[in-house]
């Protein structure tokens, strides 16, 4: 094998036989600069390129002059720190991977610009009245997040909207801001109507939006029990119907909210009991992450005609809550993609003050409060969620081996169609060699093919696909034949992460997430990937990433590096004839996934005992940074209990099995001592793996 192979086969981490470790001195000199000289061909603008960075990431991620990304958590307002720096200071505090990090100025600051947005909107426009967001809670329910929404929307009393008699509960007890809105969703109960309107009480309005006519009767009857009039709002069922994945939760069939015959309904059991004047919003939800503008528009044109006609029927309306809906540029390309966007927060804001404003003209009608529940767009970017690369699968890579005119036929076939390929005859080659493998599996089936046999037509078909690949590069056209061939022959990177619990949306709705390496951005990433997690789970993987075009099932990534550090962790050693290899020692490559900090976080499953993963809080300060808080991930005794599991009662079941063995001398004392301790050790173990170099 000469110098130039052998730089291929290593650095892609498949070499069969030798590790980097046998490599001379000498020779892994000249492995470094060569690897310099290519590395000199990859520009850092390369990879802004190819990972779309600067189109969903603007303005907090990009990437800096040695190749690691970078967070700007203020925005355009200054200061940044260096992503894999970061991670790196945090293992050393003895914080494992996976671990979300989640940036409180990038949360400040998209309630700074959402404020904002309206703000200019109001004046541009001479609206004459406010604006007053929501945060929807159940986007991310986890406490430190809920206190700072609260915290940093105070200064615009931003308020928080409830869909659930749990989250109401966290809703009163967090919002200490005067007249603090609370947005009353979901279903309600007689309790969860009482607990909102005695509310009012502490300081804050509880806005109860009937979402069924059944509690209408619920709210008129607490009102009565508690002699507190309440601020009643109405959902509509607006017929501008949403798009994208959550198109059909909209329109006459929506789960939640009225219809006009409905609306006209509440309004007359309102008035006949006395209380209309407690109908003050009008609310309408048309579904999440709406990536056209013009939808919007259509759903504020309809909604703001439904409220200027509730006013003028007697209600005593200010408020009109135009749901959620702002959309997250998750693949940059700002098109009506629906993992993308064809408006910015500007545009957004501009057209609901535009549309409300003519409406309520037209008929002479005060402009209400506008309020909205934008919780994908305030809370996606705060969170980073980081992980690391196990191991890999690939196919091999070596040479296949010289056939012999006196051996089996077939291997003389597929070797001959092996040495023949050319960019003339690649696509005839392509099948020939499907052909001749499918052969071999049937007659090896019937016994007239040995398994040595069998593993040298293997390799004989992995080599004519590699050929075919190389040529494939170099071409402008793909046969359609021809199409899946990248897919079949890429990498395999197993991820220290499930996807069930960090990523379910992916898993589940096939939602796309930025994922890209956090360094080694200024290297070519030579390999086309798969992402596996670590659950027994076939669907535990990700194989769908973000394109300008479309959407592509391979991520670009790079060659793991063999570690020339000793550690306490084997390799995973390959299955002689195998056509996949993994290896664990690797040097450590992190990726990242990006604007999940809405959904995913709360949403996520127990999926073979996979617990929650640790998060730490960062703000900067003039010295660089600080660690607000630490969150630890679940321990492996955490998630046995949450399955009714008592860890005591398992160590106890383990020391019986134990000392049932010593007298049977099926275990020694010392190896049934490491049995106990490494069980007990387990336990109170983070639930991911913790391979350190």
């Amino acid at each position: 094998m000469d110098l130039h192979s052998t730089i291929n086969e290593n650095s892609s981490q498949i070499s069969n036989n030798t590790l980097l470790t046998n490599i001379s001195q000498t020779d892994q000199t000249e492995i470094n600069d060569i690897k310099s000289e290519q590395k000199k061909l990859w520009r850092i603008e390369d990879s802004e390129k190819l990972y779309k960075i600067l189109g969903w990431g603007h303005p907090y991620f990009s990437i800096n002059s040695v190749g690691h990304v970078t967070v700007s958590p203020k925005g355009d307002l200054g200061g940044s720190l260096d992503l894999y720096e970061l991670v790196e200071s945090i293992k050393q505090r003895n914080i494992g991977l996976p671990l979300i990090i989640r940036f409180s100025d990038i949360l400040e600051d998209r309630i700074e610009r959402l404020n904002a947005c309206f703000s200019k909107a109001i004046a541009r426009y001479k609206y004459k009245n406010i604006y007053r967001g929501v945060f929807p809670v159940k986007c991310n329910q986890n406490s430190h997040l809920v206190e700072e929404v609260v915290k940093f929307g105070k200064p615009h009393k931003f308020g928080l909207e409830a869909g659930s008699k749990p989250e109401l509960l966290i809703a009163i007890a967090t919002l200490n801001t005067t007249d603090g809105l609370i947005i009353c969703n979901g279903y309600k109960d007689r309790e969860y109507i009482e607990t909102a309107i005695l509310a009012q009480r502490l300081g804050k309005i509880p806005i109860i939006v009937i979402e069924q006519v059944e509690e209408v009767q619920l709210v008129i009857e607490a009102s009565r029990k508690l002699n507190i009039k309440p601020v009643v709002g109405i959902r509509v069922k607006l017929s501008t119907k949403g798009m994208g994945r959550w198109a059909g939760t909209t329109g006459d069939r929506a789960k939640f909210g009225l219809n006009i015959p409905e609306i006209i309904k509440v309004v007359n059991q309102l008035k006949s009991t006395g209380i209309l004047d407690s109908l003050q919003l009008l609310h309408f939800h048309i579904g999440s992450q709406i990536s056209s503008i013009s939808v919007i528009k259509d759903a504020i044109r309809e909604a703001s005609q439904i409220y200027v006609e509730l006013a003028q029927l007697g209600a005593n309306m200010k408020y009109l809550d135009v749901g959620g809906g702002l959309a997250v540029d998750y693949d940059g390309s700002k098109s009506n993609f629906y993992a993308s966007k064809n408006y910015d927060m500007q545009n957004y804001a501009n057209d609901i003050v535009a549309e409300v404003k003519e409406a309520c003209e037209e008929k002479n009608i005060l402009p209400p409060i506008l309020i909205s529940e934008s919780g994908r767009a305030v809370a996606s970017h705060q969170s980073v969620l980081v992980f690391d690369v196990l191991g890999v699968s690939q196919i091999p890579k070596e040479e296949p081996p010289v056939i012999g005119k006196g051996e089996h036929l077939i291997l003389q076939n597929l070797y001959e169609t092996y040495q023949s390929i050319n960019k003339d005859n690649y696509q005839e080659a392509y099948h020939d060699a499907i052909q001749f493998k499918e052969e071999s599996i049937s007659i090896f089936n019937f016994g007239y093919l040995s398994i040595s046999e069998r593993a040298k037509v293997e390799q004989l078909y992995w080599g004519c696909l590699r050929k075919i690949q190389e040529i494939l590069k170099s071409s402008e056209y793909i046969p359609n034949d021809l199409e899946e061939l990248e897919k079949v022959m890429a990498s395999i990177y197993y991820i220290n992460l499930s996807v069930f619990q960090s990523a379910p949306d992916s898993w589940a709705i096939n939602q796309l997430f930025p994922i890209m390496p956090i360094h080694r951005l200024d290297e070519e990433p030579t390999e086309r990937v798969i992402l596996a997690d670590l659950t027994c789970d076939s669907d535990g993987k990700i194989d769908r990433f973000i394109d300008l075009r479309d959407i592509k099932s391979l991520l670009e990534l790079h060659p793991l590096q063999v570690s020339n550090k000793s550690s306490q962790y084997s390799p995973i050693q390959k299955l002689e004839n195998s056509t996949t290899e993994i290896i664990s020692v690797f040097e450590p490559y992190y990726l990242a996934m990006f604007l999940g900090g809405a959904y995913q976080e709360i949403m996520g499953n127990l999926h073979n005992l996979f617990g929650d993963v640790n998060v730490v809080h960062i703000k900067l300060n003039p010295s660089g940074y600080k660690i607000e808080h630490v969150v630890k991930g679940d321990t492996m005794t955490e998630v046995l209990n949450y399955v009714q599991y008592n860890s005591d009662d398992l160590v106890e079941n383990i020391r019986c099995q134990t000392e049932q063995a010593l007298q049977e001398e099926k275990i020694t004392l010392k190896e049934s001592r490491m049995l106990l301790q490494n069980y007990e050790s387990s336990l109170s173990s983070y639930t991911y793996l913790s391979l350190s170099n």
